[in-house]
């Protein structure tokens, strides 16, 4: 999209799973100079989305998103804002979930659009209502029990025509995750079946998604206590195919070729399902590898990142940096925090400039990158232990800090260098934890025997794992099973040495170990083991 003339896209962005989208709405996206979404558009880990991957990175990103109950940006503003940008020249994407035209508030941009002479185009994506039945195995029609369907919006359900909606054979109601008990009653009350079967699908299409199945009698006690907001919900005896229609499928029913077991000799990993147990918001690059190659992706996060305990030893440390000698960093979390804190404190990069930076890893080397600085010293083979040995310079009499996971991290680098004559300061820069449970679709697919490789990236995800999954079978007596039958037949890929050695402690085994130990060679190694499967 290029030229002085501005131009307004309301584009659909489909159920959140960027294999939906249309080819018109990835045409349009990678062209943006604005991009400007609502808040149910699956953006996913910032930068690491990939439908943020889609937009050039030197677009502008603008949330304008409404959810219930929290501030949103009201309608007037969103409508002075694409105007503004219009008469700009900009060429703006306004993305919207699902479809444009259905609950999409499009009628109010684009008789601002017209009336200020702005030029646009509206295009169709994949209503949730259409897209969230279908994967969670639910047709909406069918010849002998549901020869129609009606959409209704959950926010105003006062002004609904209930005695009408009964008559209708399906229903669909979007937005109603907060309303469901509601909904219930009113179709109750105007008549219809205690038996009648619901399907309640939240997060359609996203790594996230849940399906809970009932009838109106109960429905409401199967989800009590859960979070069901976005969701999309299903009435009808139609609910009742999914079983058939399902079989032994995962539950997550998605029907599209990137995740189809029929193997594409064009894509060595066609046919595979991983489990990646890479941390939230770290996964996005991986999983769009594996993708790449033509796999199937299910995000079992391992460990969730956050501050530590307290910012007072690194905003000390900082506070002194002139008294050190070098920096050492060995992950992009401990780059993010360091730097978070160093802002914090009112310095910037000028603060390093009689420090020596020494970074573990690509990944680390570029996120240090990202902020104009170049690492002074990158050992090979990619782990902390090969920094002591090929360290630059004698460490004797030097002070050196070290910005650090809180707790659970390996000391061989403290001692090593400390063993040397060094002065090492380690702070606490973030804390790694185990999530309080596993991602309902990873129980659900190692259940099924329907994992073929999982992925591990750092002990502590071997030892988050074993965890989760210790904790997802205990039964009401506290009795948690074994692992290992989980395992059967499944191929354990470790990024490197000391991960392997966690898996032989914890998982008794490891199947496939990277040569370079980066995501990049894990995904090589995966793919070379496919090979040869």
């Amino acid at each position: 999209m290029t030229g002085a003339r501005g131009k307004v896209y309301l584009v659909g962005a489909g159920p959140g799973d960027v294999a939906y989208l249309t080819v018109r709405a990835q045409q349009l996206l990678a062209e943006a100079e604005v991009l400007v979404h609502d808040a149910l558009v699956n953006l996913g880990a910032l930068p690491e989305s990939p439908l943020l991957q889609l937009v050039p990175a030197s677009a502008e990103v603008v949330d304008v998103g409404k959810r219930g109950g929290q501030p949103s940006t009201p309608q007037s503003e969103i409508n002075l804002l694409l105007v503004g940008l219009c008469k700009a020249g900009k060429q703006v994407v306004r993305l919207k979930s699902g479809d444009p035209f259905i609950f999409g508030r499009c009628a109010s941009e684009i008789q601002a659009l017209i009336e200020a002479g702005c030029d646009f185009e509206v295009v169709p994506g994949i209503s949730s209502a259409l897209a969230a039945p279908l994967l969670a195995g639910i047709p909406l029609t069918d010849p002998a029990i549901s020869r129609c369907f009606a959409v209704a919006s959950a926010h105003d359900l006062d002004a609904l025509d209930w005695e009408t909606l009964v008559l209708v054979e399906t229903l669909v109601f979007l937005m109603g995750g907060r309303s469901l008990s509601e909904i219930v009653r009113m179709l109750h009350r105007h008549g219809l079946p205690p038996n009648t079967k619901v399907a309640v699908i939240r997060w359609a299409s996203h790594p996230e998604q849940q399906i809970w199945t009932g009838t109106l009698f109960d429905i409401v006690q199967k989800t009590a206590g859960q979070s069901l907001s976005p969701a999309v919900i299903v009435i009808g005896q139609v609910v009742g195919l999914r079983d058939f229609l399902i079989q032994d499928r995962q539950p997550e029913y998605k029907i599209e070729n990137p995740k189809s077991k029929m193997p594409n000799p064009q894509q060595p990993l066609s046919g595979k399902t991983i489990l990646v147990t890479r941390s939230a918001g770290q996964s996005g690059e991986f999983t769009e590898r594996l993708h790449s190659a033509g796999a199937a992706v299910i995000e079992m996060p391992a460990i969730e990142i956050g501050p530590p305990s307290s910012w007072e030893p690194l905003d000390s440390a900082i506070s002194r940096l002139q008294e050190f000698n070098w920096l050492i960093l060995t992950s992009t979390n401990g780059v993010d925090y360091f730097f978070e804190r160093l802002a914090a404190g009112g310095k910037d990069a000028r603060a390093l400039g009689g420090v020596k930076i020494a970074v573990v890893g690509e990944k680390t080397a570029a996120s240090l990158q990202q902020r104009c600085l170049q690492p002074d010293f990158i050992p090979p083979n990619f782990v902390a232990d090969a920094m002591v040995a090929n360290f630059p310079e004698n460490v004797a009499g030097k002070k050196i800090l070290f910005p650090r996971v809180e707790t659970g991290g390996r000391e061989v680098l403290v001692k090593e260098l400390t063993g040397q004559g060094a002065e090492v300061v380690e702070v606490p820069a973030y804390e790694s934890r185990c999530p309080e449970a596993i991602a309902p679709a990873a129980w659900e697919a190692l259940q099924r025997r329907t994992v073929d490789v999982i992925t591990f990236a750092s002990s502590k995800t071997v030892k988050n794992f074993y965890l989760l999954v210790e904790g997802a079978g205990a039964g009401a007596d506290g009795v948690a099973p074994l692992v290992a039958p989980l395992l059967e037949g499944v191929c354990l890929a470790s990024i490197g040495p000391q991960t392997s050695k966690t898996c032989r402690e914890m998982l008794g085994r490891v199947d496939v170990e990277a040569r370079e130990y980066t995501l990049e060679g894990l995904t090589q190694a995966i793919v070379e083991w496919a090979g040869t499967d």
